[in-house]
């Protein structure tokens, strides 16, 4: 790998992105941050990077929205994401860079498509449909950081205000963190290269959260939201290409 600049570029970009979603659109387009950075590295870097900047991104956005979170939701969605998140460690490994890239791929443009037209946004369903979303959260948060796609799936027919909607999944996408910084430790993840970059990167992540903010209260946050969806189509269309390259 080498650190060009643009890798630099592609980092901060990535950084930035996900510090936008994780404080003003509940993580829903921070998905794009690993498959952004695997164009100019490998998959398992990008994650092993992104945790610890994840984590401090939760501090931030959890002293803005714990107040508004709804408990009866992440008592019924976070359990199964725990089970999730060891279901990614004990898979961890089987797969080659290449085979990852295009499973990364195929996952962005699916994440992205259901973003764009929700085709089950507005119905109810039953409580073990959120059982399931939250280990499949916890499985795509474990390989991709992705875990926001599979949470908003269940969250958004729920029918929670703006500031619930927001706060539970923070709440819960920080829980699911920590959780993973376990196994990551235990596959040597989190090495002394990985967590100086993360380090170095803490001044953009904070800024994210802040553009975040200030995003998500003033300017058309759907339109923000549709351009990183059609943005991940892209690169995941550009990681499908690399992978079977």
């Amino acid at each position: 790998m080498v650190y060009d600049w643009q890798f630099i570029v592609l980092i901060i970009i990535a950084v930035l992105i996900t510090g936008i979603s994780k404080s003003g659109f509940a993580g829903g387009v921070g998905v794009v941050a690993v498959p952004l950075i695997s164009l100019k590295a490998s998959p398992n870097f990008a994650v092993a990077v992104m945790l610890p900047l994840l984590i401090v991104m939760d501090l931030f956005s959890l002293k803005a929205w714990w107040r508004h979170r709804v408990a009866a939701v992440l008592w019924l969605m976070f359990p199964p994401a725990v089970l999730g998140v060891s279901v990614g460690y004990l898979t961890y490994g089987r797969f080659d860079e290449a085979l990852l890239k295009v499973l990364l791929g195929v996952f962005s443009i699916l994440f992205a498509l259901w973003g764009l037209f929700k085709p089950f946004r507005g119905r109810v369903m039953p409580t073990w449909v959120g059982g399931l979303s939250g280990c499949i959260a916890g499985f795509t948060s474990f390989i991709a950081h992705a875990g926001g796609p599979p949470l908003n799936f269940y969250l958004l027919q729920r029918r929670l205000t703006k500031e619930q909607f927001l706060a539970t999944a923070v709440v819960f996408l920080a829980a699911t963190n920590l959780v993973k910084l376990v196994p990551y430790g235990m596959l040597g993840l989190l090495n002394v290269t990985n967590l100086t970059i993360a380090l170095l990167l803490f001044p953009v992540a904070w800024l994210g959260v802040r553009l975040g903010l200030v995003i998500q209260k003033r300017l058309n946050g759907e339109l923000f939201f549709r351009f990183i969806l059609g943005l991940l189509i892209l690169l995941g269309i550009r990681l499908i290409a690399s992978g079977w390259g």
